[in-house]
């Protein structure tokens, strides 16, 4: 697992000795930024069948506005791609192929990014981070990459990525291939989540490391109905369905990554009336899911607050989607380690 932030950095070793008269290649260049908003798990993960027959590990995933990265590229003229912080290497990668697929193969620069995306929690903190660095390379050669691009180049830097690159798009994605597998053509509706961190240590786990899962036969056949109330609940605005999809996912992966207190979880959500329960499959968040235009909403995201108190659950945040698909905070918790 990623670790600790430094100031340091790290040469990025990928074929990049061949680099040379920079100044004869720059043409209009600039200090480029890009940020990536990071995302709250998901709502969906499992696999299903795409247009050629075969089986894909998909997800979709809920856009979290709380936590986010920022990167700007530093084009330098030197013949070298450099990171800071210097364990984040697939960015320092992400950088270097956008170079190449934009036909500047002989750039360096140096990479500086800033993130409050805790690690290993679920989170997407490395996709967050590869996001915005191919996204302020491309800014700083005034080129604009459209999010499947930008998509096959973050799988290409780091093997698996998440959806967070799509922004209000809807989409069922396949993780491990960077391709849409089906577009909602719509956004994600409205959603009020009490999220939380379910590790009794705040330190999350080894995403990178963590093998996918191994889904049964039933299990897989029992994506394709997901799917389908998935597709329902964006047709019809429904937080109530969206619910359903994610509590079913999240049973689901209770058997490969168990949450502690899932059962717990389970019966709160029930308790104080959330639409559903949602997990990050590979992390360790979680967050019970509110319809915002409830009127009893708050009365009962405070009710699910005290309850999660009751079995040690102290770290938690709320915030809405918003009709575009992103994430506006509502208000972040206090509470320090789990």
């Amino acid at each position: 697992m990623e670790s600790q932030f430094t100031n340091d950095a790290i040469v990025c070793q990928e074929d990049l000795s061949s680099r040379s008269d920079f100044n004869r290649q720059t043409g209009s260049i600039k200090t480029g930024y890009g940020v990536a908003l990071a995302h709250h798990g998901e709502l969906l993960q499992g696999v299903f069948e795409g247009e050629d027959g075969r089986l894909k590990r998909v997800l979709v995933s809920i856009p979290c506005g709380i936590f986010k990265s920022e990167v700007r590229f530093i084009p330098n003229g030197s013949d070298v791609v450099e990171v800071e912080p210097k364990w984040k290497i697939k960015s320092c990668r992400a950088v270097d192929l956008a170079l190449r697929s934009l036909g500047k193969h002989k750039f360096g620069g140096r990479v500086q990014i800033r993130s409050n995306i805790p690690v290993g929690w679920g989170l997407g903190s490395s996709t967050s981070d590869v996001t915005a660095a191919i996204r302020a390379t491309a800014d700083a050669l005034n080129e604009r990459l459209t999010p499947t691009k930008i998509a096959a180049l973050a799988v290409r830097a780091e093997t698996a990525c998440d959806a967070t690159m799509f922004g209000k798009r809807l989409v069922l994605f396949a993780q491990r291939e960077g391709i849409v597998v089906e577009d909602f053509r719509s956004s994600l509706p409205k959603l009020e989540v009490l999220g939380f961190n379910t590790s009794s240590n705040g330190n999350g786990i080894d995403t990178v490391g963590f093998p996918p899962a191994r889904y049964s036969w039933w299990e897989i056949e029992a994506f394709r109905p997901m799917v389908g109330l998935l597709r329902r609940a964006v047709s019809l605005r429904s937080p109530q369905l969206l619910g359903q999809v994610a509590s079913a996912s999240a049973t689901i992966n209770q058997q490969y990554l168990p949450k502690p207190y899932f059962q717990d979880l389970r019966e709160i959500s029930a308790e104080v009336g959330a639409v559903g329960l949602q997990v990050a499959h590979t992390g360790t968040i979680a967050g019970l899911l509110f319809d915002p235009a409830d009127p009893l909403k708050e009365e009962r995201i405070e009710q699910a607050q005290t309850l999660l108190e009751t079995i040690g659950i102290k770290h938690r945040w709320v915030f809405q989607t918003s009709g575009n698909g992103l994430v506006q905070t509502k208000k972040v918790g206090n509470g320090n380690g789990n």
